[in-house]
């Protein structure tokens, strides 16, 4: 295995590790977060996020099936790297923001598809 192959390799386990906390993170201040009739009203900031995060959401699961499929491609790689070092810029604000339950339940919900991707 090559270097490159092991800085990969590790940036995906670390990114793994990222979204993987984020959700447990998430999946601990309630067991019953993601119940359908729960109020999921959250502030104009949160919808705001929110939507940004959608919209990366979308750029990630695009990459990840190309991941799965070629994982040697380098310019979706590239595009890997790109969109991990923006997620890096909100994790604080996300950390913070899962502190409302609202909010939590509403992240949940909206990365649902995301997770099922992975």
């Amino acid at each position: 295995m090559d270097g490159y192959e092991d800085k990969r390799r590790g940036f995906l386990r670390k990114l793994g590790f990222t979204l993987g906390a984020s959700l447990t993170a998430s999946s601990m201040i309630s067991a019953n977060i993601i119940k359908s009739d729960l109020d999921m009203s959250i502030s104009a900031d949160q919808k705001d996020f929110m939507h940004h995060y959608e919209k990366w959401m979308d750029e990630f699961i695009a990459v990840i099936r190309i991941q799965k499929v070629d994982p040697e491609n380098i310019e979706n790689n590239k595009n890997l790297v790109l969109l991990s070092e923006r997620a890096k810029k909100w994790q604080t604000r996300l950390h913070e923001y899962m502190k409302d339950e609202k909010f939590a339940r509403y992240y949940m919900t909206a990365s649902e598809r995301m997770t099922l991707e992975i």
